[in-house]
């Protein structure tokens, strides 16, 4: 068990679906599942700006035509962000480079059927929903919300053309009857904290009753499963960053997936006391 704080720290118009964030300086980046645009808030000046990741950039896009971003990770001075790979239209990475404010774009295609021939995944169950870099390796997180419940961390050596994959399948804790799914993950130190919800649904495209969700940590080089904390009953978090930490507790931001159409996202603070 551990003592916990929940606190609404920020409430932004003109983002739904919020699915990651990232803390810097004092602004917080966020992306959208059913938008294609990168969202930077200014936290001082209380001012939103979005740059779009694609020529065509849309929000409030249809859950067939959406590509589902649902990772964003800071590594040197570029954001990356990751399609869920839960269908064709969600296979791609962005980067967004901080300096230059220039954006590319990559096709992951072969990269996730690889995870999926590696993990033993079927097409509709691939969602990979959480991505951290860690000692020259990418972790990319896989929410078992489908039928055969694979939660999992695939250890990636690139996101290039040659690569080495490695499937680590990892148990979660159940609320209810349902087992939680990783949401998102971020990297501390040597230790990997994580967001999962559970989702009364066994569909990675259809979405369920929430039914609660829950922060863990696990060692990042065996991947042990050192404590989880449920945090809520009925919000779905999906966005996961560091705020700050001190000697004594270690505060994150974290962003809820209301699953509408309505443009407005919740920021709240999540305050964990060390041990």
């Amino acid at each position: 068990m551990q003592n916990f704080t929940l606190e609404l720290q920020f409430q932004i118009i003109s983002i739904g679906s919020a699915s990651g964030l990232v803390y810097i300086d004092n602004s917080l980046f966020i992306i959208s599942d059913n938008s294609s645009f990168l969202y930077e808030y200014n936290i001082l000046e209380k001012k939103l700006s979005k740059t779009k990741l694609l020529a065509n950039s849309q929000e409030n896009i249809t859950k067939k035509d959406k590509f589902d971003f649902e990772s964003i990770v800071l590594k040197g001075n570029k954001l990356h962000i990751l399609g869920s790979g839960s269908t064709p239209k969600r296979e791609k990475r962005i980067t967004y480079n901080l300096e230059t404010k220039n954006v590319t774009e990559k096709d992951l295609s072969k990269v996730y059927q690889n995870l999926k021939q590696t993990g033993s995944i079927s097409d509709d169950e691939l969602n990979i929903e959480g991505a951290s870099f860690f000692k020259k390796k990418w972790l990319l997180f896989q929410r078992g919300n489908g039928v055969n419940s694979r939660n999992g961390i695939f250890k990636i050596n690139s996101l290039k053309t040659e690569f080495h994959t490695e499937f680590i399948k990892v148990q979660l804790p159940k609320i209810k009857h349902i087992e939680t799914s990783f949401t998102d993950t971020i990297l501390v130190e040597d230790k990997i904290y994580f967001l999962a919800t559970a989702e009364d649904t066994t569909s990675t495209y259809d979405d369920g009753e929430i039914l609660g969700s829950l922060i863990g940590r696990m060692d990042s080089q065996t991947f042990e499963i050192e404590f989880t904390q449920k945090i809520s009953d009925n919000h779905k978090f999906e966005g996961l960053t560091l705020y700050t930490k001190t000697e004594t507790d270690i505060q994150f931001l974290i962003c809820e997936d209301n699953d509408t159409d309505v443009l407005e996202t919740n920021i709240y603070k999540l305050t964990l006391n060390k041990e």
